[in-house]
């Protein structure tokens, strides 16, 4: 499988355990990880689990700056009344523009591709106007 495929693969891992774990703390991540990657259907690459366990821990650790800057980036909507899936796909892009290196604009095509699998059917459209005023504010776009 190629990098960017397994990367992507990743990213959806990573939005389907943050959002089992979503109220989970740092302390309390090996264990919800064990019972995640216990409870997973499809099989997935070391370098894809990798990948989407680096991206957990990332947001969990940071989830509060992550929250203040995507409730600073959304105008009718706070994050706890965004829905679970949205909320969870846009912290994880959040994370991804303002902790890696990870172009701008494949961060949020790939946030958009998974709001899509994931998400409602305006989830796309919702995550893509967030994340692009993330990325413009962090000077990532």
């Amino acid at each position: 499988m190629p990098a960017i495929q397994q990367r992507h693969v990743g990213r959806e891992r990573a939005v389907q355990a943050l959002f089992s774990l979503e109220n989970a703390t740092p302390a309390e991540l090996p264990q919800g990880l064990a019972h995640f990657w216990a409870t997973v259907d499809e099989p997935t690459s070391a370098a894809a689990s990798s990948f989407a366990e680096e991206l957990i821990r990332g947001v969990i650790e940071n989830r509060a700056s992550l929250d203040a800057a995507i409730q600073a980036q959304s105008e009718s909507w706070r994050v706890e009344r965004m829905a679970k899936v949205d909320r969870n796909v846009l912290r994880l892009g959040a994370f991804e523009l303002l902790h890696t290196d990870t172009p701008g604009r494949v961060v949020i095509n790939e946030a958009v591709e998974i709001a899509r699998t994931f998400g409602a059917e305006g989830s796309p459209a919702f995550v893509n106007g967030i994340l692009d005023k993330v990325a413009r504010v962090a000077g990532r776009l």
